[in-house]
């Protein structure tokens, strides 16, 4: 039962040094492996917990008397995992802090190119504000065109409703003209 014990815990002085190798290593690591090696890191902590499962349970089984070294050593082993998880953590955060700067745009000089960006957007502002108003401009000269056709319009309909009732008031006199005429022909 012992020598489980024992390839345990090489098994899990192995995974340890990778683990804590591989934590090191992702700050520095570019955007999309970090995102690779916190998953394998996750991977590698399963896997070492499940380890500490099984050497607890050898522990268990191993007699009274001898159980004592082997249950400081599962605490020192479970001490090392919280230890490793919360480095995890913390280089996890890290990398949450960088994702969230390369999304803002901060990098390291940030007071320069938070003036830059500032800029560059106040130009887009002043372009953005000078094409409404310009559109602006433009929507108000439409609605005076719009209005005078209106009114020219209007204007011509009472011409042509003008026009309509002469030519009714001249075909009325025709009417009686030629009612006149036909009854001189007559005598």
């Amino acid at each position: 039962m012992s020598s489980d014990f024992e390839g345990y815990e090489q098994d899990f002085a192995v995974l340890t040094a990778e683990i804590t190798n591989k934590i090191a290593r992702v700050p520095r690591l570019p955007p999309d492996e970090k995102k690779q090696m916190v998953a394998n890191v996750e991977k590698q902590l399963e896997e070492a917990k499940e380890l500490l499962e099984q050497m607890d349970l050898e522990v268990r089984e191993i007699p009274p008397q001898s159980r004592g070294m082997y249950s400081s050593r599962m605490r020192s082993y479970k001490q090392e995992m919280g230890k490793l998880e919360t480095d995890f953590k913390r280089s996890r955060i890290a990398y949450s802090d960088e994702v969230r700067n390369e999304l803002l745009g901060d990098d390291g000089n940030s007071s320069e190119n938070q003036r830059a960006h500032l800029l560059d957007n106040t130009e887009r502002l002043e372009r953005s504000s000078r094409r409404l108003e310009a559109g602006y401009q433009i929507a108000v000269e439409t609605e005076q065109i719009g209005q005078e056709m209106l009114e020219n319009l209007s204007h011509d309909r009472e011409k042509i409703q003008r026009a309509r009732e002469r030519l009714r008031e001249t075909d009325a006199n025709l009417g009686k003209s030629s009612r006149v005429l036909t009854g001189m022909l007559r005598r």
